[in-house]
């Protein structure tokens, strides 16, 4: 993108090209009307409209000005101007951004918001080369399903950057491994570089377990044979073998899995959770929960899901005992044989405090011993001086890790987590899906990511505008429920569909 200056190497790109890229600074156009934002991805098509209406606007208009304006006029119209704005609604309205906002100016508008009239910015006119770093960070499951779409019709090079694995799959045709700083290309999506990864990576195991195998072989010989005159020539021999393996010596991955697994204390039995009459507010006074009952059964794993996600989490902070609901009408019964663990979306209060996170975590382990402690935050990738850093200034993904250990360390038989995914990366993202899969109780969740939800919840609950739709049916399959389909369009009609995050 020519941001950041290449130490060695280079980089071409046809000047005639234009790249586009996905721009992280969310207040840089707070100044701008919403479709200027977004125009301004398409800078000569910006150019040569300010240089048209330029020339229109001479008071001392020449017939040469004429033939100028008709060569702009021209140009403007190859570079898509005419269709610009119908081109921009579309985008905004499929990225969740309805017609209402579209006249705004940047500022009036909140962070999510600004997500989607960035990315729509770095989609608009065509680009020959569009990079795309982290794009559905902040969107929901309908704002990715449409990029998605976008993305596979769009007919130029593509470039992204992304954890999110079902995203991957849809839209790539190749992809970049680095590793060790290499790059290694595969040709196929996120899955078939997932499974040639992982047969890569036990051939090399493979050949590693024969060159220590080796390495054994040739030291017992010279361990043996070094001091023996007749076996003298051999053992020198061997031990110039040995130091060439020596240094041959290679890890197999810098890639790294933390072990997660949620071991229960204790059973569940026939009674989880009853939660009736739940009503919650935001800061604004505006409803977010009104009258919300549900049942949840043992074997359940739900996923909650919406545009509403406030009040996702005020729900699980309700029945959590986090926050209490608005009014006197609410009950809450939890069976009897139940241990919760919650993880929610703001866990900053767990953090501010001095203690580094082998004695952070022990606060939450009946085990006291530092050595059981230790070894539990090596699982998950805290080892050696690690486990002795300040929990304070942890990034948001060790912070995660930290309360996914403390998760683990609860014997809870009922997880419940809000948006979990968020901050993780690939390897850990993985790991917790496949824990979660293994897990033998109730898993109450709520996600942004398509392949972690489909592959963990049995049961759907949307939480929409006009009400709530639960079905007892994996994620994909309510996607494509026709019941489901027709719902969505009468609870979402009409109605501001904000974006909460």
């Amino acid at each position: 993108s020519g941001e950041v200056d290449t130490t060695t190497g280079t980089v071409s790109i046809d000047k005639n090209e234009r790249m586009s890229i996905l721009k992280q600074d969310q207040n840089a156009f707070d100044n701008e009307t919403i479709m200027d934002t977004v125009l301004l991805g398409h800078k000569r098509l910006v150019e040569v409209r300010k240089d048209k209406d330029a020339i229109y606007e001479k008071p001392d208009f020449s017939e040469e000005d004429g033939i100028k304006a008709a060569e702009m006029e021209a140009e403007f119209g190859e570079l898509g101007g005419y269709e610009a704005e119908n081109q921009i609604e579309q985008m905004l309205s499929g990225l969740g951004l309805e017609e209402e906002f579209h006249d705004r100016m940047m500022s009036d508008l909140d962070e999510g918001q600004k997500v989607r009239v960035l990315l729509a910015q770095s989609l608009f006119g065509n680009p020959d080369i569009l990079l795309l770093d982290e794009p559905t960070n902040g969107l929901d499951l309908e704002s990715i399903a449409w990029l998605e779409n976008f993305l596979i019709e769009f007919e130029n090079c593509v470039i992204v950057v992304s954890h999110d694995r079902h995203f991957l799959n849809a839209v790539c045709t190749v992809i970049c491994d680095i590793d060790y700083g290499k790059i290694t290309q595969f040709t196929g999506n996120y899955d078939f570089w997932y499974q040639m990864s992982q047969i890569m990576q036990k051939q090399a195991k493979d050949q590693q377990k024969k060159r220590e195998d080796k390495m054994a072989e040739l030291k017992t010989f010279i361990a043996r044979f070094a001091s023996n005159v007749s076996k003298a020539g051999q053992a020198s021999s061997r031990k110039k073998v040995l130091e060439k393996l020596e240094l041959e010596e290679l890890p197999v991955t810098s890639r790294k899995f933390p072990y997660v697994h949620f071991q229960s204390d204790r059973e569940i039995g026939n009674f989880v959770l009853t939660a009736e009459h739940l009503n919650a507010k935001d800061s604004e006074g505006e409803v977010l929960l009104k009258d919300f009952s549900v049942t949840i059964h043992p074997g359940e794993k739900v996923a909650f899901v919406g545009m509403e996600h406030n009040a996702i989490t005020s729900f699980f902070d309700i029945i959590s005992g986090e926050k209490k609901s608005e009014g006197d009408d609410a009950v809450i019964n939890w069976g009897q044989t139940t241990i919760r663990t919650y993880m929610g979306r703001d866990n900053s209060k767990y953090f501010s405090n001095e203690l580094n996170i082998t004695d952070w975590l022990k606060q939450f382990s009946k085990d006291q011993d530092d050595a059981y402690v230790r070894g539990f935050l090596g699982r998950m990738l805290f080892t050696g001086d690690e486990s002795l850093k300040p929990v304070k200034v942890l990034s948001g993904g060790e912070k995660v890790r930290c309360m996914l250990s403390k998760m683990m360390l609860s014997g809870a038989n009922v997880l419940i987590l809000d948006d979990p995914t968020n901050h993780l990366d690939l390897e850990s993202i993985e790991s917790l899906n496949q824990g979660l899969v293994r897990f033998g109780g109730v898993v109450l969740f709520s996600s942004h990511d398509h392949e972690f939800i489909s592959t963990i919840a049995n049961r759907i609950i949307e939480i929409t505008p006009k009400g709530i739709i639960d079905r007892m049916m994996n994620f994909d399959d309510y996607l494509k429920d026709e019941q489901v389909r027709a719902l969505r369009k009468e609870y979402y009609a009409g109605t501001d569909k904000k974006i909460r995050f």
